[in-house]
């Protein structure tokens, strides 16, 4: 197998990465080029992305890592788009998804769509930052900038459109929506037209691993646009009894699945069904994630000039006491950015719960209540799938936390594999290999990974002192 490397975009919440990738014989090197910020900007009390600003970083990155490259693939996180004008230039600034104008908007669309049908048309979690309730807020608004748009694009479709001129929606992300129709296997434009919503808009849908173009004569593959479709390709697996947990700013627990489940049970735990490489489903569970970490950090810093570095703080969080403080990750109260110790200390009060008050009762409060909903979900989901868990493999930035994947091994009470830590940017690149005929499908990608990725394994110890404040943590849900 020659030598042969790969550019991956890839895109997070709160920073960008471009990436090189090489395929070296049985072996994956990868290597960061260039790393920016996300930058998102409140003009007016909106809450926009910078994605001219994140533009000229993905060219600039690019441009480093163009020499020999053999394609360019890009992901970054879902629900979040842009609208064309008929000459394709860029109407709007795109919206954050934690910006305020969802808020109301899933009760707005239930008044026209039954909550139950949304679910069954489209089998995806109901959270008020879905495309669905974004595109809603513009309806009702009377948007002129969706009245205007004659394209709709995802941003890793947009940015795809920026590098190779092709306007399409790879699948992955198209099912991040809330109206991509798993039945049809195209966009739900019934549902868009009960709440009024354009639907001419809508590009062609396109399967992982589509050459689109080319940038500067280098082919641009669209892969997992998605990035938690990304860093799931790159699980370092070759059985199918496990579960995966992507850990970023969002912790994406779930199952790898050959068809999506839509059922009663699965609406009772308000669970998703998005796409995966291969046309397979990824049945998974979005959890507010290292996002409360990255905002208590911010602020810290802000009120003492302080920065703490993760590992800092993970040493803080192992010398405070255990289950002192147990919240819901997932309260409603930590979807905005702001002062996240601050409305922990008074979700904390109004629940009864002690109040922490140093940044390592404060981490600590956070890695053992994530580690609770984890455990919390997994039964969920494998209880509604029927199928079997092993062990959960971590992959993503929050894999080289070991604190965090022992509580979580501990809390869940089977072994933890963390890693790879740049799931997201090796799974990216996966496809393109794939879609460039260096592996014949995932499975054959899967099986190198597994040999050649650095992971660790962490045995659940002090099983029954996390099963004793289970029920505690339960009793805090909102759910």
């Amino acid at each position: 197998m020659a030598s042969k490397h790969v550019i991956a975009v890839d895109m997070g919440a709160e920073s960008g990465r471009v990436m090189r990738v090489s395929l070296d014989g049985d072996r994956l090197n990868i290597e960061e080029i260039h790393r920016f910020p996300s930058v998102s900007v409140t003009v007016h009390g909106t809450l926009y992305w910078d994605v001219l600003r994140m533009w000229h970083e993905i060219t600039t990155g690019i441009r480093m890592a163009a020499p020999g490259a053999a394609s360019i693939g890009v992901d970054t996180w879902g629900v979040d788009f842009g609208l064309l004008d008929r000459d394709g230039n860029l109407l709007a600034n795109p919206v954050h998804y934690r910006d305020n104008r969802t808020d109301g908007m899933m009760d707005w669309v239930f008044e026209r769509v039954p909550r139950r049908e949304v679910f069954e048309r489209t089998g995806i979690q109901f959270l008020q930052l879905n495309t669905l309730y974004q595109i809603a807020s513009l309806v009702k608004a009377k948007s002129p900038v969706l009245e205007n748009a004659a394209y709709f694009l995802i941003l890793p479709d947009l940015f795809n459109y920026w590098l190779s001129g092709v306007k399409a929606s790879e699948f992955t992300i198209a099912t991040t929506t809330q109206f991509y129709s798993p039945h049809s296997g195209g966009w739900d434009t019934d549902l868009l037209a009960k709440i009024g919503a354009p639907t001419h808009i809508l590009p062609e849908i396109v399967p992982s691993g589509t050459k689109l173009g080319e940038y500067n004569g280098i082919p641009v593959i669209a892969p997992a646009c998605h990035d938690t479709g990304s860093a799931v390709a790159a699980v370092p697996t070759t059985t199918t009894n496990y579960a995966y947990l992507s850990s970023g700013t969002w912790s994406l627990l779930g199952l790898e699945l050959d068809r999506p489940v839509i059922n009663d049970a699965a609406y009772a735990a308000n669970v998703t069904n998005e796409g995966g490489v291969g046309g397979k489903f990824r049945f998974l569970r979005n959890i507010t994630g290292l996002w409360l970490i990255q905002q208590s950090r911010q602020v810290w810093q802000e009120q003492t000039g302080k920065l703490y570095e993760h590992a800092e703080l993970a040493e803080l969080a192992q010398a405070a006491a255990p289950f002192r403080s147990l919240f819901d990750p997932d309260h409603k109260d930590f979807l905005t950015p702001g002062d996240m110790p601050a409305r922990l200390r008074a979700l904390c009060q109004r629940t009864g719960e002690p109040q922490p008050e140093t940044p390592g009762q404060t981490a600590r409060a956070i890695y053992e209540s994530l580690a609770f909903k984890y455990r919390y979900y997994l039964e969920k989901l494998a209880d509604v799938s029927g199928q079997r868990v092993d062990r959960l493999h971590i992959i993503g930035g929050g894999s080289r936390n070991v604190l965090l994947c022992q509580m979580v091994a501990n809390a869940i009470g089977r072994p933890v594999v963390a890693g790879p830590a740049e799931a997201t940017a090796l799974g990216n690149a996966l496809v393109q290999f794939i879609a460039l005929g260096e592996f014949a499908d995932l499975a054959q990608a899967r099986e190198l990974l597994s040999r050649s990725a650095e992971t660790t394994t962490y045995e659940p110890v002090a099983t029954a002192d996390w099963d004793a404040q289970y029920a505690r943590f339960q009793s805090l849900l909102v759910e």
